[in-house]
């Protein structure tokens, strides 16, 4: 009788799973390594007729994030899926596999001026890592998300099928809901393959301007004045308490990013630099990491409630106990926070916008997703694209 393993490795490499293969503790059985689309399509097939629960890694820099799986028997490892397929230069796209690393994609669009304007948060993340998480840095004020830049993908699904939405230019935008529902699926719909990208051209220049503000009420007035203003800037990144410090990114040609620079000085204070501020675009550290999308307005009411889980028991305020860092300019702070409190301040931050626990440790009971109205909904499209519910089991909200 054929096993599982003897099948999975007539697809592609397939060795028994070890402990440090384990999602969040749960050991996988075996892990399986496709080098190419229809290696990953096969795997997926084997995965279906044995009724083995699936889970996704690439680089593995956020397979802590979320809860750990129901099951897992299969881990699929996408790193030797790490080809860029096509970059067609003139159109501005590039078509990558999804195990390639972030980093190495935006060295060789480097060579050509061009950029895939994502900012991957964590070293190593992979272009299908960044996908699934919906991960997005700092320069998501001008560029957008990984959902507005992306134009096409290639997904495997539940069974094995290999399914394509979108195109490689960027006027064809035929089936871009398939792209939209897998970014930030977290594994839990199908295998993100490949993707493509609209790109944009390196800039010739750039300069950060940065400002300390005395409070989070100054903070506030310094973001809403370069929201405001005519400079246009690629970024806007808040870090605090203890103090507050305000990042401004600037783009484009040499003497227009000289001058922009120079008026956002004047206007906001603070000093001009060419390299940014050493916190730029780096998650906080904390016990509990948790991501809020709120409105820009918002920023002053979650360092207030931030106040409580900063300030020790004689109230003296403690920097490093809590700390938020983020897009202040789009509204979405990652906030770090110690394990006593947390809940509370969670809470209290759900009051100003969606927030959602990252990571924290298995010990510690929060509630991770929030309110859900849309949870219906999810449950629905869970059921039509794995209705074995084999893919990262209860990884996602809801128990999804």
């Amino acid at each position: 009788m054929t096993t599982p393993l003897d099948a999975l490795a007539k697809a592609c490499d397939t060795r028994p799973g070890e402990p440090e293969d384990g999602v969040q503790g749960v050991v996988p059985s075996y892990v399986a390594a496709p080098a190419t689309v229809a290696e990953a399509s096969e795997v997926m097939r084997t995965a279906a007729e044995h009724g083995l629960a699936i889970v996704p890694r690439g680089a593995g820099t956020k397979l802590h994030w979320g809860v750990p799986p129901d099951r897992c028997d299969l881990v699929i490892d996408t790193r030797r899926l790490g080809r860029v397929i096509e970059h067609t230069a003139g159109d501005l796209v590039v078509r990558a596999e999804a195990g390639l690393p972030l980093e190495d994609l935006q060295d060789v669009l480097a060579g050509t001026d061009q950029q895939l304007a994502l900012d991957g948060l964590l070293p190593g993340a992979t272009v299908g890592g960044v996908l699934a998480t919906a991960t997005a840095g700092p320069r998501r004020l001008l560029y957008g998300s990984a959902r507005d830049l992306l134009i096409g993908i290639t997904v495997i699904r539940a069974d094995g099928v290999t399914a394509h939405a979108g195109g490689k230019v960027v006027k064809n935008v035929a089936g871009y809901d398939l792209g939209k529902l897998f970014t930030g699926s977290r594994g839990t719909l199908g295998l993100i393959a490949e993707a493509a990208f609209r790109l944009h051209p390196l800039p010739r220049a750039r300069a950060y301007v940065t400002a300390t503000a005395a409070d989070a009420g100054r903070a506030h007035e310094i973001v809403q004045a370069l929201l405001h203003s005519s400079l246009v800037p690629a970024a806007i990144e808040v870090d605090g308490p203890g103090p507050i410090t305000v990042a401004v990114l600037l783009e484009g040609v040499p003497e227009g990013v000289t001058s922009r620079a120079e008026a956002a000085r004047d206007l906001i204070g603070g000093e001009i630099g060419a390299d940014p501020p050493r916190w730029w675009g780096r998650l906080p550290e904390g016990d509990v990491l948790a991501e809020v999308h709120a409105r820009p307005t918002a920023l002053e009411p979650l360092f207030a409630d931030l106040g409580t889980a900063a300030a020790g028991a004689d109230g003296d305020r403690l920097p490093g106990k809590a700390r938020i860092r983020g897009s202040a300019g789009r509204g979405v702070w990652h906030v770090a926070l110690p394990v006593d409190g947390a809940g509370e301040i969670v809470s209290r931050l759900r009051r100003h916008g969606s927030t959602v626990v990252l990571n924290a440790p298995e010990t510690v009971r929060l509630d991770r997703w929030g309110p859900l109205p849309a949870l219906p909904l999810m449950r629905r499209v869970k059921d039509q694209f794995d209705p074995g519910h084999r893919l990262s089991p209860g990884r996602f909200a809801g128990g999804i």
